[in-house]
């Protein structure tokens, strides 16, 4: 059973009481579960494992979380070997974040951090991009033209935002007109609260769109629409609004029974869902969108906000190099071409890739990262050590998945899409003032507990 729309996670809407007595409970179990988790760290560390000694060049492509997670597990698993963090950037975003700075819930300087204070010591960080990538050489290229070579590879270089296949699409404009995207960065999430105020404070009509390919963060969509509802709930304009989601799938979202919780939810909620319907072009000034069908059928919808969502794929970097799937379903967006039970690259054993990049059924989020980030770094050291990759991932991937202020779900699945709850007692389905406050208080610190290997 979904909750009542308008409640903060009963089935039935329950007093003021009631939920104050039962959000102070929430609070003292999550003011615990931190304390008692680094205490249980500190007082129970796991065996520490020898050190491998090697002399080997590892080069890590991306300064995300997945590269800069693996280049400090490696940094305590190895004894003499040279780690090479190639990423121009120096600014580190928490991505999970966007959606709550998008909505109004956080400040943009919680997303914003520095990569120099999560690098471990002694890694040298080459501040260029990769331009192209050699594995028959072991060669990499950057953008100066400085060729570097390696004896393994880690592959963590994000995808990229296809804003290009929308002709008419502005990035700078993101935050005017009705605009708005929380993916391209924390300063267009910022935006895009902007715009979104500017939407909910006079009503009308709102599409939120839904791409065909792959995504990170496949429940950002569906988190700007449940609190874009909200927002015009406390605006007072929900009578003159309507909200319209066009998704270019069948669906909403790729768990059946995550989608059709959403569906039942929305149907309770008075958003429309459209399927099938590809966002084509874009006119700014005008405020128009254009949708194809599947049969190619296009039709102009007016809107005061639309939510952007981009195709996303592969960098070209990777796409264009012998690392991509060369066939099957990833080789479209020129995924890297691993297996997705060890995460090393199916034709080149000294190659292993982490996060959004890589070619798997699922796994874009960050939690993805949380699991699979050890098991990379335990693989590659038993290829260092002459041994086969041992460990295998099984997809896991997580979605807090807000509903409205102060109410969210928890999801967490594998590559089958069977539901793997980790709390017995949130329920995935039931969406929960604890599940909430995760979002909101614990996650970024568990976040940056991965980057600096310590989780």
């Amino acid at each position: 059973m979904t909750p009542n729309p308008e409640s903060s996670g009963g089935s039935a809407a329950p007093s003021h009481a009631g939920v104050d007595a039962r959000r102070r409970a929430w609070l003292r179990l999550l003011g615990a579960a931190p304390a008692a988790a680094g205490l249980a760290t500190a007082a129970a560390p796991t065996p520490a494992q020898a050190r491998i000694k090697t002399s080997a060049h590892i080069v890590i492509a991306g300064s995300g979380l997945g590269g800069i997670a693996v280049a400090n597990r490696l940094s305590k698993l190895l004894d003499g070997a040279t780690i090479t963090v190639v990423d121009r950037k120096e600014e580190h975003n928490y991505q999970p974040g966007y959606t709550l700075v998008a909505t109004g819930i956080w400040p943009v300087s919680k997303v914003r951090d520095r990569n120099a204070d999560f690098l471990p010591a002694g890694t040298e960080w080459v501040k260029e991009m990769v331009t192209a990538f050699d594995p028959a050489s072991n060669t990499v290229t950057t953008d100066s033209g400085r060729q570097i070579r390696y004896d393994y590879l880690v592959v963590a270089t994000g995808l990229h935002l296809d804003y290009a296949q929308i002709p008419g699409m502005d990035v700078a404009a993101i935050g005017q007109n009705g605009l708005g995207s929380v993916y391209a960065s924390p300063q267009a999430a910022e935006a895009t609260w902007r715009a979104m105020q500017a939407y909910c404070a006079r009503g009308g009509q709102a599409l939120m769109t839904l791409p065909a390919t792959p995504l990170k963060c496949a429940g950002a969509p569906l988190k700007m629409t449940f609190m874009l509802r909200d927002r015009l709930r406390q605006a007072g304009t929900l009578d003159k609004s309507k909200v319209t989601f066009e998704s270019a799938l069948g669906n909403v979202f790729g768990v059946k029974v995550i989608n059709d919780n959403v569906l039942d939810r929305w149907k309770q909620l008075g958003i429309d869902v459209e399927t099938t319907q590809k966002l084509v072009a874009i006119d700014l000034g005008a405020k128009r969108a254009t949708f194809a069908s599947p049969e190619g059928d296009k039709v102009e919808k007016p809107y005061d906000f639309i939510h952007v969502v981009p195709p996303m794929r592969a960098p070209d970097a990777i796409r264009n190099s012998d690392l991509s799937w060369k066939e099957g379903p990833f080789a479209a967006g020129g995924w890297l071409e691993v297996d997705k039970a060890t995460l090393q690259h199916r034709r080149y054993p000294n190659v292993f890739g982490i996060g959004d990049i890589n070619g798997t059924p699922r796994g874009k989020t960050a939690a993805t990262v949380k699991k699979s980030a050890p098991l990379v770094a335990h693989n590659l050291v038993e290829v260092i050590a002459g041994r086969k990759p041992d460990e295998n991932f099984d997809g896991y991937t997580s979605c807090p998945l807000i509903t409205r202020e102060g109410s969210a779900m928890l999801i967490e699945f594998d590559y089958d899409g069977k539901l793997t709850p980790s709390l017995p007692m949130v329920d995935p389905l039931q969406d929960s003032y604890m599940a909430w406050l995760m979002k909101y208080r614990m996650l970024k610190p568990a976040y940056v507990a991965v980057l600096k290997g310590r989780v």
